[in-house]
């Protein structure tokens, strides 16, 4: 059985300190409850999958889990004897822009995730820590479900990637301490699912992996240009596999769609799919790329 949601967890900054922060209260004084700052410390930033989106009975489009990658990484680091003090300030459907100006529903203006996530950074400068970025995906998604002007859409979409994620990782590495280790989050291709529908899905399938391909490349090279290595999720997801593998109930189909149903919610049935969230084995796919990109040393 999979684990149940548990409540959203999202950072809102001092503006909004009147909702219940999960995990952290902003302002150096560390996690709620702890006595002192943590010694090391994980922010976690970005969209749905940042917080662990997946669907529930309640809400089949998903709310955030305490099953997410972010969890994930912690227990693998716990593993190798590196406790990890998790802050998340992620928000479903963050993009970009969102993320820079605002507009999403968890934060309130003037304050925005990357206020808030500098706020945490100024006061914990003097720490040791980890930040991952995820962004990019829902700059795009809305594309790739599109039926027509696709390609317009499309490169519109990565411009502003290229545009405006800079302008973020900038600003996070003006005020993130010393000791900081960033790493950026890769997607995966969640639509691949669509090669089980005939002729016309596999075009879909066909189309959605060159623009998440495009998307991946481009992250890559943002984030090399400020030497932060990239968490390969959609290799690690085998999304560029073809390999014919035997899938029950299907028959034979490629390696990389068999692995978009294992590891994502897209070929649940209802309520709980199609969703394109990771299920708690992709979460945990995800975390094992990212944990590959840390420092053997924190």
């Amino acid at each position: 059985m999979r684990r149940t949601a548990r409540s959203l967890v999202v950072s809102v900054g001092i503006a909004l300190a009147t909702l219940s922060l999960a995990l952290v209260g902003l302002g150096g004084t560390g996690v709620a409850g702890a006595a002192t700052t943590p010694s090391i410390f994980y922010l976690d930033i970005g969209g749905s999958a940042s917080v662990g989106v997946q669907p529930t009975l309640s809400n089949p489009h998903g709310e955030p889990t305490a099953s997410g990658y972010a969890n994930d990484l912690v227990a693998l680091e716990a593993a190798n004897g590196v406790a990890l003090e998790l802050v998340q300030t992620g928000c479903p459907g963050e993009s970009t822009t969102k993320m820079l100006y605002g507009g999403d529903h968890c934060y309130q203006s003037p304050v925005t995730q990357l206020t808030t996530a500098v706020s945490f950074l100024q006061s914990h400068h003097d720490q040791t820590g980890i930040v991952t970025v995820d962004l990019g995906f829902n700059n795009v998604v809305k594309c790739i479900k599109m039926t027509t002007g696709v390609s317009a859409c499309l490169n519109q979409g990565f411009a502003t990637v290229r545009q405006e994620l800079p302008q973020i990782l900038s600003t996070l590495e003006a005020v993130a301490g010393p000791n900081v280790h960033f790493v950026g989050v890769g997607h995966y291709d969640p639509f691949l699912e669509s090669a089980l529908h005939g002729t016309s899905g596999i075009a879909k399938a066909t189309k959605s992996l060159d623009a998440m391909s495009t998307l991946n490349r481009t992250l890559s090279r943002i984030y090399q240009s400020f030497l932060i290595p990239t968490a390969n999720v959609a290799k690690a997801f085998k999304n560029f596999d073809h390999t014919p593998t035997t899938m029950s109930g299907v028959g034979t189909v490629a390696t990389n769609v068999a692995n978009n149903c294992a590891l994502t919610w897209m070929c649940n049935p209802a309520p709980y799919g199609p969703n394109l969230h990771p299920n708690d084995g992709g979460y945990e796919i995800i975390a094992s790329a990212i944990a590959a990109k840390l420092p053997a040393a924190l």
